[in-house]
C-alpha cells in the first residue's frame, strides 16, 4: 500500500524559501511518478512539478519554472520541493501525489495520480 507523508510547509514572507519533503512508502518497481500540486480556497488543484522514479525526468508548472525545484534522495524515498521566491500566489495546501506510468500528456493532470498525501499548508505573507 502507497503511502505519502508531506512535512515542511509553514509562513514564509515574500521572497522567502521553503523546502517541503515526501516520504513515500510502499511504491512498487518501476514505472512511479512522484509529484507536488497545490490548492488555494476557492481554486482548483493545480499542477506544481512532478519527478520520474525511473530517469529522474522532471516537469515544473508554468507559474513555478525558475522559482521550484523537485529532487530526490532514492536511498530515503523521499521527494523533496524546494520553494524559493515565493510569493503570496504561492498560498496554498500541498500535496504530495504518486502515479504509474503516466505518459506526457497526463502527468500534469491531478485525476492521472491515484495516491495522495494529507497536504501541508504554506502561506506567503507580509
Amino acid at each position: 500500500q502507497v503511502q505519502l507523508v508531506e512535512s515542511g510547509g509553514g509562513s514564509v514572507q515574500p521572497g522567502g524559501s521553503l523546502r517541503l519533503s515526501c516520504v513515500a512508502s510502499g511504491l512498487t518497481y518501476g514505472g512511479n511518478v512522484v509529484g507536488w500540486f497545490r490548492q488555494a480556497p476557492g481554486k482548483e488543484r493545480e499542477f506544481v512539478a512532478t519527478f520520474r522514479w525511473d530517469n529522474g525526468a522532471t516537469y515544473y508548472g508554468d507559474s513555478v519554472k525558475g522559482r521550484f525545484t523537485i529532487s530526490r534522495d532514492r536511498a530515503k524515498n523521499t521527494v523533496y520541493l524546494q520553494m524559493n521566491s515565493l510569493e503570496p500566489e504561492d498560498t496554498a495546501v500541498y500535496y504530495c501525489a504518486a502515479a504509474k506510468n503516466l505518459i506526457l500528456s497526463t502527468m500534469k493532470t491531478s485525476r492521472s495520480y491515484r495516491h495522495w498525501g494529507q497536504g501541508t499548508q504554506v502561506t506567503v505573507s507580509s
